[in-house]
């Protein structure tokens, strides 16, 4: 038993003397200006750059990313005194494409379903080849025509309201 106890021991005090003789000396360096500090591990940069060594504890290091920077407002340059640029002018052309190119989307839209509901015809569509002799095929075709009316009708809805969300063009 006693014999198990010393070994045991001896075999704690190896580990540490072995943990101690691989543990790395850690060195803090403050950077000029008050940026955030760098941790070292080569004593004579340490030594050069007047970093101090850290005692107990343990250093993790995370590689960060870098830090995006923020645009500049246009309303924090003009009240800063810097050169005021006017933002409005080139709002209002992205304004006026987007009104362009919904205004067209709906005429396209609007010329779809006009074509469909003609095509439709209130329900009672013309059959087209095969559909006089197999009746579902025909019903499944109304179906299809009556869905694909129902969400064209819905895409108009949608590009009106965007419309509607724009300023008023001048």
């Amino acid at each position: 038993m006693k014999h198990t106890f010393l070994s045991s021991l001896l075999s704690l005090l190896l580990i540490s003397a072995g943990n101690a003789a691989w543990a790395q000396q850690i060195y803090r360096c403050v950077a000029v200006g008050g940026g955030s500090p760098e941790y070292i591990n080569n004593a004579k940069d340490a030594q050069s750059r007047n970093c101090k060594l850290l005692a107990g504890g343990n250093v993790t290091v995370v590689q960060g990313t870098a830090v995006a920077k923020a645009p500049v407002r246009v309303a924090a340059v003009a009240a800063s005194g810097g050169p005021r640029t006017d933002g409005s002018t080139e709002q209002r052309a992205r304004d006026s494409d987007s009104r362009g190119i919904l205004e067209s989307e709906l005429k396209k839209a609007e010329a779809k379903l006009a074509e469909q509901q003609k095509e439709y015809n209130n329900g009672q569509p013309e059959k087209q080849g095969i559909e006089g002799r197999n009746y579902q095929r025909y019903l499944d075709r109304v179906a299809e025509l009556k869905d694909s009316i129902a969400r064209n009708q819905s895409d108009i809805a949608g590009i009106k309201r965007e419309i509607s969300r724009l300023p008023a063009a001048n």
